[in-house]
């Protein structure tokens, strides 16, 4: 196995221990070299999607010409190589976010499919009628209609935490709306649109002082500070590989390990399975049972080399960073 982990592509990158170098960052960033209309591209999206730097190009590019094959059901070089690289990959994730176990990483095409398995397989399982999910008034609709489709599949019923004027949670009346019916919290980390940083851990203590699971849209926070689940203490946790500088199309589910065993299959197929007949199947262990079909290989490769490159500008020095930036922009304005 060691020629197999050799194949395996490595990111580093390592910046000055006190500031952050922009320009070198830049460089590493081939989009940033185009010109638009004469001038350097400035690019201030990042909310909807960042652009990719060049060791998460090198990773995807050294995927599919060196290491591609389908994973998990051969027994040849390239699908051990290629098996054993999707793996590593979850493991990073699993460091990144701090997860007991890797059976606690599932990968999945964004934050929007991760919250969709949640409110889909944990709603089969949970929500019954007059049963109640609560949400925030900040949420993304990736946030909203997945579990406006459980409420309405199982006849319970969808209750927002409402904010004030400042874009804060009114956390006030937290207390009151975590009745016995309600079986589920979804919130957002970070805002999507006011930027606004909730208090999770909080919010989640009151929760559980219920019995309450929490699951928390992620895809906005990690592009900018250390998550630590554990800390948290957060139930579920999602979000996009594409916002963290990542590739399309890739995205992780944490969920703790106990209510991922006891949640049904979000879908069927390949690689989910541990046996079939056409009169019973039974399904695979986690992580694979949440997994149907070919996964998005070179994504969840992709996605490793991104967690690499982040871990290796330091998220002590992003910080610091958009700290100034925020700065700069404050004073400017007023």
């Amino acid at each position: 196995m060691e020629e197999l982990t050799e194949n395996c592509l490595e990111t580093e990158i390592s910046c000055p221990l006190d500031v952050l170098d922009v320009y070198a960052i830049r460089d590493d960033f081939p989009i940033l070299r185009k010109r638009v209309r004469g001038k350097p591209l400035v690019y201030l999206d990042n909310a909807a999607t960042t652009q990719k730097p060049q060791a998460v190009i090198d990773a995807l590019s050294a995927y599919y010409q060196s290491q591609n094959a389908n994973i998990h059901r051969g027994v040849h070089y390239l699908s051990e190589l290629a098996t054993q690289c999707y793996e590593d990959a979850r493991e990073k994730v699993r460091c990144f976010l701090n997860a007991r176990s890797a059976h606690e990483i599932i990968f999945t095409r964004g934050a929007t499919e991760a919250i969709n398995l949640v409110a889909s397989s944990f709603g089969r399982w949970k929500l019954r009628e007059n049963d109640e999910v609560l949400i925030s008034a900040m949420e993304h609709h990736s946030n909203i209609v997945p579990w406006q489709l459980a409420c309405e599949q199982a006849g319970a019923r969808l209750r927002v935490l409402p904010m004030n004027d400042d874009g804060e949670l009114l956390l006030d009346g937290l207390e009151e709306l975590l009745t016995e019916r309600c079986k589920l919290v979804a919130v957002v980390h970070v805002s999507n649109s006011l930027g606004t940083v909730n208090p999770i851990k909080e919010i989640v203590r009151q929760a559980h002082a219920h019995d309450i699971p929490v699951l928390v849209d992620g895809a906005q926070a990690v592009p900018h500070s250390a998550v630590d689940v554990q800390e948290l203490g957060c139930d579920f946790y999602a979000f996009s590989g594409h916002k963290l500088f990542g590739p399309t199309g890739i995205g992780v589910l944490y969920g703790k390990e106990s209510y991922l065993d006891a949640m049904p299959p979000y879908q069927g197929g390949g690689d989910m399975i541990k046996s079939v007949t056409f009169e019973k199947t039974t399904y695979n262990s986690l992580p694979h049972k949440f997994e149907a079909g070919t996964p998005n290989i070179a994504g969840a490769i992709g996605l490793g080399a991104a967690i690499d490159y982040v871990m290796g500008v330091g998220y002590d020095k992003i910080a610091v960073h958009e700290a100034s930036l925020l700065q700069y922009a404050t004073e400017a304005l007023c």
